[in-house]
């Protein structure tokens, strides 16, 4: 009889042990589950940001220049890519004619920009440059270089854009350089004007 009593408690015991089990497996699912719902959740909240979504579509990107300075340079980020915005000074506007028999495509017929910008300067404005930042050979960001016969460019070099990647060269006005790799110009990304110092990127305004 002691024996039927010990394998009572024994079982007791077990039984026990099995429902504390129980109770664990079905937490540790539920933990699981929980975990998986918010993984999945992940990607729709990150789907759900406007701003993201906005900007890998293409939406405008308004600029504020009003603390621009003559030769300086700011970038932004439209559809993915940098956009480079310059205020041209006199003498870098002056450069433009006097390069343009070194050019592969000097009246932009072959290469990217809104109508507005088929033109010496490639703008809406002279002093205003408003140009993608990628290179058209590989997709290399060329660097802003306006320092007039730079060491490394040579004593011709009159301002512009040098991509460090493969050596293209391209003028104040992103026009490309005959004998370097980029085949056209630097791309002009659709642009106007909302006042003199507020630019909107990625709609033309009905400049077109």
């Amino acid at each position: 009889m002691a024996t039927d009593n010990v394998a009572s408690e024994g079982a007791l015991v077990s039984g026990n042990v099995d429902t504390k089990r129980r109770r664990l497996l079905t937490a540790g699912v539920g933990v699981v589950g929980a975990v998986g719902a918010i993984a999945l959740a992940g990607p729709l909240i990150s789907s759900m940001s406007p701003s993201a979504r906005a900007r890998s579509a293409g939406a405008p990107v308004e600029v504020d220049i009003s603390k621009l300075e003559p030769g300086q340079r700011v970038i932004v980020e439209w559809r993915g890519k940098p956009v480079w915005v310059v205020l041209r000074t006199e003498e870098l506007l002056a450069s433009l004619e006097e390069v343009t028999d070194e050019l592969r495509d000097a009246e932009s017929e072959d290469s990217l920009q809104p109508e507005f910008a088929v033109n010496t300067y490639r703008s809406l404005k002279p002093e205003i440059m408003v140009m993608v930042g990628v290179c058209t050979h590989l997709g290399c960001s060329p660097s802003y270089r306006p320092d007039v016969a730079a060491a490394d460019l040579g004593a011709d070099w009159l301002g512009g854009f040098f991509c460090p990647c493969h050596g293209s060269k391209f003028d104040i006005a992103g026009r490309v350089y005959k004998g370097v790799p980029a085949p056209t110009n630097l791309e002009v990304p659709p642009y106007t004007f909302l006042t003199d110092t507020n630019i909107l990127i990625g709609a033309d305004g009905g400049n077109a």
